[in-house]
């Protein structure tokens, strides 16, 4: 019997090569290349008056200087305007971008006002200190309740600092729960925070201007993406640019935005200066030049029955979407639609306003916008629940969407521009897995009796719906060589996932050889052009099936040629351990075909290039000479391109569950018990799943108990360092209990969703909701640190105190 490869928990191929060093990363490229440093405005709001080089002038090295004027006298006018807006959206009705280095006024802490060409790093840091820029200073516009007020204006020509105003709403929200028997109303609050990927974002260009062509390798989630916007900014043919993606240590969606300045300056200085050049991004220039994610105020009001039935919801929010909208309002569209998580809403109204501040921008990390969305639905869940005295996981599960309800349209607008419609799920079955992995029936026993020692210790259950695979397309290429190796490529890069082993398990699986044997090239635009991009989970359900179906293309064309050589019919063929042979034969009465030789019979060769091709040329004695080498309908090779375009967004779901203690004195909190159940359809490799979970978790928590960009009143911002921005270490990451359910897509070939932000999602909520459980009073911000902890002690006794 053949070795499976789908659903089998393989080892990943590429771990050795990453983990010992052997990664070939940004960085690892370009020796001798110019090197490139930034003068980035160390203003948060401020009009550039001057900009003196003279004292870097005599830096020896240097090689050049240049500012937004040098872009403005470009031949090509391209390269100074704004940078794309990627995304537009009707309701962005200010979008505002920013150009590659600042045009006369800088926006916020970090924007990249000089660009330093020199011999190397050193040389080019060491001129951009001698640069004096004067600046105006100007009102800084810091935080959301600042931006609501619009004393200030971050853009002169946007008075209200609303860049964005949506409304989506199913029924009539506000009727439902003025005549609701109970109501509440929640003020709650998620500070911003960043993905901090280990390597930061980098360029390195090559122009040949013999043969005008650029090539540019970049640190990037979007390789292909990238390679149209050069040619564009760059006026260039497409097919004179190539953008390739080498590893990439990490991206978390902040390499998704393309192009990133650094990403047309690179490549134009090297064409400018007919020379190599090559930037990588230092820690803290991705704290305050990278883009940042998370910060929204919310406000919930919803009315439930008395079994707790939510009968009407109305979420007002404000997102704070930084200084600039590159990337649209993806962000909150995705917190306004998949906050709904599993539940059926009865009628539902949401509108947001998308704020401009003079703070770093934001665009979609890991989870982008659904951690907002959960912790909104999960605190309102444990609000009712509290009201009514009833178990939190009760109401839960009173309000779920029902299996037999799928797919469930929730008559929205998702975030791919199509119907918020879920196409599979078993919530209740998840649920009963959550409580019996994590013991919640029994856990009232547990709190007593750590109450009569003194102990605080609570539970919490958060659960979310996660969209994943979005749109539009993504490609694959598969061809069988004449030694009978398989080689996939694909345009849609990675960053640690795991692709290569996941694609090859999929084409082994689907073309019957050994996942040995088959090699996987991603993010290359030299060997595919056309791709997306990786985020949003959809690299399994987008490539994944783009394998599948070119895979299965090739397979049949196998079948054929081995067909006419054997002459059986294809129907009666099968393919096994890379042999093609007759069904229900036994190996030992029918040797068959093996793969490589039916790839020599695809390509009538008129040249023997080696023995196999021998088999091929025109006295071998293979052809049928009734027929012309090739048909019409036909070409060489044993090889094929193929597309997956799915009709709307597939929807994994999951369920977590957390034991904490917090310390009475210290308040600190300790995680004790993590759980979590997961359904992202069928799965292609449960280990890697399972790694995903993981890394997603540790990020949760880092987001839900550590991490947060603060600023301070003139938008400075304070931690931009590891000292002071704190990351979970793996000391404060928990064993993680995983169970997994499976509802297969009916959307794809594959029946797969996507696994890669779940961990991430519902962290803020779940925290927020043990906490609450272990203290007796309602946590409504996130993150919580000990002494934020410990404040709010003081701030319920107080309260306690005047009842």
């Amino acid at each position: 019997m053949a070795t499976r490869a789908f659903g089998v928990p393989m080892t990943r191929r590429e771990d050795p090569r990453l983990v010992s060093g052997n990664g070939r990363y940004l960085d690892d490229l370009g020796e001798g290349a110019l090197a490139v440093a930034f003068v980035r405005s160390p203003h948060a709001h401020a009009r550039i008056l001057d900009v003196d080089v003279t004292d870097a002038l005599e830096v020896e090295g240097l090689v050049a200087i240049y500012t937004y004027e040098d872009l403005a006298d470009d031949p090509n006018p391209r390269v100074s305007e704004p940078l794309p807006l990627l995304i537009p959206h009707p309701a962005l009705h200010a979008p505002r971008v920013n150009t590659p280095l600042a045009d006369g006024i800088v926006r916020h802490v970090g924007e990249a006002v000089v660009m330093v060409v020199a011999a190397d790093r050193y040389v080019a840091e060491d001129a951009c200190d001698r640069i004096r820029v004067e600046y105006e200073a100007l009102p800084a516009v810091v935080g959301l309740p600042a931006a609501r007020e619009a004393a200030h204006r971050v853009h002169a020509d946007v008075p209200d600092n609303v860049s964005a105003h949506l409304v989506q709403e199913v029924g009539d929200a506000p009727a439902a729960i003025a005549a609701a028997p109970h109501t509440l109303s929640l003020d709650l609050d998620i500070e911003r925070s960043a993905s901090m990927p280990m390597e930061g974002k980098g360029v390195y260009a090559r122009w040949d201007a013999g043969d005008r062509s650029l090539r540019v390798y970049t640190s990037t989630q979007a390789s292909t993406s990238v390679r149209f916007a050069l040619a564009a900014k760059l006026d260039l043919p497409v097919d004179r640019v190539e953008v390739i993606a080498p590893d990439v240590g990490g991206g978390f969606g902040v390499k998704i935005v393309h192009p990133w300045p650094e990403e047309v300056l690179i490549p134009w200085a090297a064409i400018k200066l007919g020379r190599e050049v090559k930037w990588v991004e230092d820690r803290r220039e991705h704290f305050i030049s990278s883009t940042h994610e998370r910060g929204q105020l919310q406000k919930v009001t919803v009315g439930f029955d008395d079994e707790g039935h939510v009968l009407g919801l109305d979420v007002e929010f404000w997102h704070d979407n930084g200084a600039y909208t590159p990337y649209g309002i993806i962000v909150p569209i995705v917190t306004s639609t998949q906050l709904l998580g599993p539940y059926k809403p009865g009628a539902y109204r949401v509108e947001f306003r998308s704020m401009y501040t003079n703070t770093v921008t934001v665009t979609p990390y890991r989870g982008a916008g659904r951690p907002q969305g959960v912790f909104a639905m999960e605190r309102t869940m444990d609000a009712i629940a509290d009201r009514l005295g009833l178990d939190r996981a009760e109401v839960r599960r009173r309000n779920f969407i029902q299996p037999e309800d799928m797919p469930y349209d929730h008559h929205l607008t998702f975030q791919d521009g199509r119907p918020l419609i879920y196409d599979s799920g078993d919530y209740p079955t998840s649920l009963e897995k959550i409580k019996a992995l994590v013991g919640w029936d029994e856990f009232e026993a547990i709190r007593d009796a750590a109450r009569a020692e003194g102990r605080k210790v609570g539970i919490g259950l958060a659960c979310y719906v996660e969209g994943t695979g979005p749109g539009p397309y993504e490609g694959a290429f598969v061809r069988v060589e004449t030694t009978g190796k398989v080689v996939v490529a694909t345009g849609l890069t990675t960053q640690g996932q795991g692709h290569e082993t996941v694609f090859a398990q999929i084409a082994a699986e689907e073309l019957g050889v050994p996942v040995d044997d088959v090699s996987v090239t991603t993010g290359d635009t030299r060997r595919f052009k056309y791709a997306v991009g990786t985020f949003a989970s959809r690299a399994a359900v987008m490539s994944g099936n783009a394998v599948a179906l070119t895979a299965r293309k090739v397979r049949a064309k196998a079948l054929r040629i081995a067909g006419e050589a054997l002459e059986v019919d294809p129907k009666d063929l099968e393919i096994v351990d890379g042999v093609v042979r007759v069904k229900g034969m036994p190996p030992e009465a029918h040797e068959g075909i093996p793969l490589r030789t039916v790839a020599v019979l695809s390509n009538p060769l008129r040249y023997a290039f080696d023995e196999e091709a021998k088999r091929a040329t025109q006295f071998a004695g293979t052809a049928d000479l009734t027929k012309p080498p090739i048909d019409e309908d036909d070409e060489p090779g044993l090889e094929a391109v193929d597309y997956y375009s799915p009709i709307r967004s597939t929807f994994a779901s999951g369920m977590h569950a957390a034991v904490v203690e917090t310390d009475p004195e210290t308040a600190e909190i300790k995680i004790l018990r993590y759980c979590v159940v997961h359904d992202c359809g069928t799965l292609i490799n449960p280990r890697i799943v399972e790694g995903q979970i993981h890394g997603g978790v540790a990020q949760g928590v880092g987001g839900a108990l550590y991490e947060r960009i603060v600023y301070d009143e003139n938008g400075q911002p304070l931690n931009a360092s590891y000292m002071d921005f704190l990351i979970p270490y793996a000391s404060e990451v928990p064993t993680i209990e995983t169970d997994h359910l499976e509802t297969p897509s009916p959307l794809n070939p594959l029946g797969v969703k996507g696994a890669g932000e779940a961990g991430v999602i519902p962290s803020a909520a779940l925290f927020a909701s043990a906490i609450s459980d272990a203290e007796g009073f309602f946590v409504t911000r996130m993150p919580i640190s000990p002494s934020e902890l410990w404040a709010l002690r003081e701030q319920n006794a107080l309260l306690e105190g005047t009842k």
